[in-house]
Parts: structure tokens; sequence; C-alpha cells
């Protein structure tokens, strides 16, 4: 792992994201196993725990060799693992990283979890990391990942056509966001604002 980007637990008021593990598996797989919205992922179908074992080692490699720091998102109230996202394409030289890999349970999902990760990840990221750039990518055919991602403010980019291949043999378009420093305070505005609807 690099020295700019290293693990670290980062805790909010619903949240807690800590460096993923491989005892995490299990409660990756409770709740992520069988799932839709890996059909929009790079990974295939994650049908059973080896397969979320095989997806978390795989995590892990990349992150032993410093391009991705992954994290487990652990819901407070109940102690339960929420999700899993991460830190990925970390380019220590131009100081930019993407925030990426990301998927909830459907218990945690429309909750305040992902918008507070969202604002943990990005906070960490331009105001102790001093990034220049943050970048998000989703499927082009995943539009409420889309939403999500541009009601946070990033602002979207362009498309990439016929970007990845997934693991069943089709191309896929990536939709690409961006947030620069510059805007991070605008940025940080409006998700205190989102969170602050689920506090009322």
């Amino acid at each position: 792992m690099t020295d700019w980007v290293s693990p670290i637990t980062l805790t909010g008021k619903h949240v807690r994201l800590e460096p993923m593990t491989e005892a995490n598996i299990a409660g990756l797989a409770e709740i992520g196993i069988g799932q839709n919205f890996w059909d929009f992922m790079l990974y295939g179908e994650i049908k059973t725990e080896s397969d979320m074992r095989n997806w978390v080692l795989d995590i892990l490699s990349r992150a032993a060799k410093g391009t991705d720091l992954p994290f487990v998102a652990i819901h407070l109230a109940s102690g339960r693992v929420a999700g899993a996202t991460r830190y990925l394409n970390i380019m220590p030289k131009d100081r930019g990283l993407e925030i990426g890999g990301t998927w909830y349970g459907l218990d945690f999902q429309r909750t305040p979890v992902n918008t507070e990760c969202k604002f943990l990840l990005l906070t960490h990221a331009f105001e102790t990391l001093k990034c220049f750039r943050v970048q998000l990518k989703t499927d082009a055919r995943n539009e409420r990942s889309q939403k999500a991602i541009e009601r946070i403010g990033a602002t979207k980019e362009g498309i990439l056509r016929n970007h990845m291949i997934l693991p069943d043999g089709r191309l896929r378009d990536s939709v690409f966001y961006s947030i620069l420093d510059s805007e991070w305070a605008e940025v940080k505005r409006n998700l205190e604002v989102l969170m602050a609807k689920y506090d009322v």
C-alpha cells in the first residue's frame, strides 16, 4: 500500500467504514449473495459464500498491490455489515483516485448509509489526502446509480463506449463523473443537507 493512501477507519453518525478483511466474508455473503446489482458490476454473479470469498480475496489482492483500498460499511445501529466500497485507480503522483465497487444489501438501500459513506470517503480524499480529483463511474444501463451520483453533486464528464467486457461477454459503456478540489466545498454542503434530512 502506498504511503499516500493507507488503511483507515472512518466513522459517521450512521455508518463506520473499516478496512475490509477476510473476517468480513460471512457478513458480506449474508447481504450480497444473489443480488441483481452484480449484473452491472465487473465481477460476475455472486451466488454462494465461496463466490463472495473469491471476490473478497480478489479485492484484497488489489489492495496488496496499492491500487485499491477496500472498506466494509458497518451499520452502527444494528452492528450489521451493510455493504462494501473502496478507493481504486489510486494515483499518488496525480493526487487522484476513484470511489467505486460500491454495493449495499437491500436493507440498507435508500437509507442514510450510501450518502454518509460517500461523505466520509470524499471528506478523507479532499481534506486529508488533498486530492485534486475524485472520479466515479457506472454502467450506462444503471440509471439508479447515475441518479445517486448526480444527486451528490458530481459532474458528468461523458460516456466511454465499449469500455469494458463483462464476465458474460457483454460490452459495457461506462458513464464517468468527477468532483474537483475546487468543487468540494459546494458538494460537501450538498451532502450535509442530504444527510440532515435523515436526522429529522
